[in-house]
């Protein structure tokens, strides 16, 4: 999978994707990561890339021709897509994470301001969203989508059984509750017990219990 960012900001991803199991995933070759800096392809000697709103208002707006000339130069795999950022995207989920996993390379456009220009769109494939909230940027949203997307790609997870019982992996599913050591864990007055089935051994009533303490939202 390769992750082509267009970004102001391309220094902002470092230190998330040289950690943990995005590290991992470059080492085994999973992943690969290309970032191409906004201001590299300004329409003049000044780095120009944004400019003030047509009608009026507040804040700037990126400009469509550092971003199609960017696009123009990143050179594009089969079974791409091109991802625009944007609180008035579709909302990103699970299932789609599931989809994504399947292409070859994403593309994201990670805007700042107050957005681009509209008629970006007609370059790209889709808008996404990361929730019902605002952002500063889209950097955080495109490195929300690459963790998700990441994990699910074969062997970069130790195991992939980890993947199957998981929240989300069916839609509207929440996973059962997790305990680890200490079997009581005592705070002020108060002890808090595991549930002692899960000490029991007996891998049926386990099961039954992680299948009764599951949930499934509509």
């Amino acid at each position: 999978m390769q992750f082509d960012i267009i970004t102001i900001f391309p220094d902002i991803f470092d230190s998330y994707i040289n950690k943990g199991m995005i590290r991992l995933a470059q080492e085994k070759k999973k992943v690969k990561f290309k970032f191409h800096d906004l201001r590299e392809y300004a329409v003049d000697k000044y780095g120009t890339i944004d400019d003030r709103p047509f009608g009026g208002g507040a804040g700037q707006v990126f400009m469509i021709e550092p971003l199609t000339k960017a696009l123009k130069k990143i050179r594009k795999k089969k079974n791409s897509k091109v991802i625009l950022l944007s609180a008035k995207g579709k909302v990103w989920s699970q299932s789609k994470a599931q989809s994504f996993s399947k292409l070859d390379q994403i593309i994201f456009i990670c805007p700042r301001y107050e957005g681009v220009d509209e008629r970006i769109k007609e370059f790209i494939d889709e808008e996404i969203s990361i929730g019902e909230f605002i952002l500063t940027g889209g950097e955080l949203g495109a490195l929300t989508i690459i963790d998700s997307v990441t994990r699910l790609l074969p062997g970069v997870l130790g195991g992939s059984d980890s993947l199957l019982e998981e929240s989300h992996s069916t839609k509207g599913y929440l996973e059962y509750p997790q305990y680890t050591r200490p079997e009581i864990f005592k705070y002020k007055s108060k002890k808090m017990a595991v549930p002692k089935v899960l000490l029991s051994g007996h891998h049926a009533n386990i099961n039954e219990w992680r299948k009764k303490h599951s949930k499934f939202n509509d």
